[in-house]
Parts: structure tokens; sequence; C-alpha cells
């Protein structure tokens, strides 16, 4: 078998150390591993496999002899480092919004839209986190069905702002439980025991940012340039894994019963429902899983062909690392990860 030199660029952040996770559960053939990150980390070490890596600085000839890099460093280092692994010869696998609405890059949830794999020139985006809970759980209902409007609204947890929000949720709870003071940096807002709107940056539309990434992302993957969005995103007191609450329209009748059963039978899908119990999807059920759980899926009483539904994902791994491991493993089953 063919092994690989993988590089990942952000091994240090959550989504990174996620990476080198899902690489080794998932035993990719992997010849020699790399981890980079800021000048602060560098020297120190990372495990895979049983072994220390260490972490080394990021600059602009770290890729001769790389032929994969996973990046999630943010979208100024994919920027300008994500071209220069490309010149070397490397793919690029990208979980920043750098380059996701490039007309010339996929836009790749492998469940969903493959097909577009079988071009590409060097760099491919994974979606943003929360757009890919949502997808996951819509797609396999739109191919049937048809989907005309998306009400939706989200419920973030700390992980998606990386491991120093996580941190600093925990730490803020502890204070305000034992009725201390505490100087939060990660989030603009008190989080513990509390919830804000999205802090992403606004734009002259209204919405902010992340909301719009959602809209244009869903759009591009789906192949639905007028696909009619409208969305809302929260942030939550919880340490991982994104909720999803959905109001969906589509083109053609459907009833629960037939999105339950389409949804149970799509890959990377669990439908958890116990309507006696009042018992569906949580947080809780979806952390350190590899699934999108979806559930209280039923009709919509107020509108004609449509559904409301509950999605949960872990935005680590099928929001961010597990994509993106996926992106690779799809090129190597159908020989296009060398260009």
């Amino acid at each position: 078998m063919t092994r690989f030199n993988i590089a990942i660029v952000g091994a240090t952040g959550a989504v990174g150390q996620e990476m080198l996770r899902v690489l080794e559960q998932r035993e990719f053939p992997i010849k020699e591993i790399r981890c980079f990150a800021s000048p602060q980390s560098a020297g120190k070490t990372l495990l895979f496999k049983g072994k220390q890596v260490p972490i080394e600085q990021l600059s602009e000839n770290c890729f001769q002899g790389i032929d994969i890099a996973l990046f999630s460093a943010g979208k100024k280092i994919s920027l300008t480092y994500a071209p220069l692994a490309v010149k070397t010869g490397c793919l690029v696998v990208d979980n920043s919004s750098a380059y996701r609405m490039d007309p010339k890059v996929p836009l790749v949830i492998p469940e969903i839209n493959p097909h577009i794999l079988e071009n590409h020139s060097g760099i491919i985006s994974s979606p943003n986190c929360t757009a890919t809970v949502m997808l996951m759980a819509l797609a396999p209902l739109h191919r049937q069905f048809k989907i005309r409007r998306i009400v939706m609204a989200t419920y973030q947890a700390a992980s998606g702002a990386g491991q120093k929000a996580m941190i600093e949720l925990q730490e803020e709870s502890r204070a305000i439980l034992e009725n201390r003071l505490f100087t939060r940096s990660a989030m603009p807002f008190p989080y513990a025991f509390n919830l804000f709107t999205h802090n992403a940056p606004m734009t002259s539309s209204g919405y902010n940012e992340e909301e719009i990434k959602i809209i244009e992302e869903a759009r591009k993957i789906l192949e639905e340039p007028d696909l009619r969005v409208a969305v809302t995103c929260v942030r939550v007191p919880v340490l991982r894994a994104h909720s999803v609450s959905l109001n969906v329209e589509f083109e053609k009748p459907i009833t629960a019963e037939k999105a339950k059963e389409l949804l149970q039978k799509s890959p990377g899908i669990k439908v958890l429902e116990d309507w006696d119990q009042n018992r569906f999807p949580m947080p809780l059920d979806a952390s350190n899983q590899d699934d999108i759980f979806v559930g209280r899926i039923r009709q919509d009483l107020s509108n004609s062909n449509t559904l409301d539904l509950w999605a949960v994902g872990d935005q680590l791994l099928k929001g961010a690392a597990l994509n993106a491991v996926q992106i690779a493993e799809y090129l190597l089953e159908i020989n296009k990860l060398l260009r």
C-alpha cells in the first residue's frame, strides 16, 4: 500500500488535535506526519501512534516532500501558505473559510457531493461546521423532494470558537459558582449560564458573517444558487457539539415518516427519537461521535410540504477534522490524490 507524508497546519488547536486523532483512528496510510503551528508552540510535541511528534514553526519552505496538508489555522494562514504548499505538489484540504466560495475550489462533504472531487487544482475546502451539520441532515431529503426554503436557528458550542473558548467557558462557570470575578478574553460577553447571538462580525445585510457563510455554502454544496435560506446563529454555553433547529419547506409533499426512513438509510446519520420519553438528540449524545444525530422530525402544522427537525453534530469531528480526513480518503479511493 502506498503511504503518504502528511502535514497538519494548526496542529495545536482543537481541530488540529482532532485531525491527529482521526488520522490515527481511521488508519490513514501515513509514511511520516509533521505538525506545524505558531512560533509559541515550536519545540513542543504531540502524541501520534504512541510517539511524540515535534511541533515545527510554519514557514514558506516547510511543504517540500509533503503529499497532503490538512489546514486548520485560520483564513489568513491558509491564504498565505496553501498556495505555497500547492506549488510543491502538495494537496491541501483547508478547514478555513479562505477558499470556500472560490468557484475554482471544490467545497465538499463526501456524503453529499463527492463528484466534484473528480477535478481539483490542489486546494479543497471543508465547509463551515454548522453548515455541515445542517446539510448532512437535509441533503438526503433534498435529493428526493427538493428544498424550497430553509429557516434555521443554531445553538453553537464553545468548540466552534476553539480550544481557548472551551477552557474559558469551564473557568468562567467555575468562577460564577464560586462567586469570584472573572476576566474573559475569548468571548466578548458573559458566556457561562448565558447565550448571545453569534459574535461573528456583522454585515450590511443585517446578517453576521457566520450566517452568511451558512447561506452561501449551502447553495454551493447543494448546487442550488437560488436556494432561500434564513438563519440566526446563537452561541450557547455548551462545550462541544452544535445543534440546529430547522424548518424546511419542500417543493413536493413529504411526510415525517418518509423523511425518517430516508435519514435512517443515509450514511453518517443517526436518527434518535423517543417520543414517549420526549427524548431527542442532545450535544452530549453527539460529542466525540462521528455521526450527525437527527430527531424530532415532524410536520409543520402551519405550512404545507414543510417539516421541522432538530440536528446535532460534533463541531470538531464531522464539522471539521473528520470531514477533512474523509475528503483525503475519498481522493485516495478515486485515485485523484496526486494531480
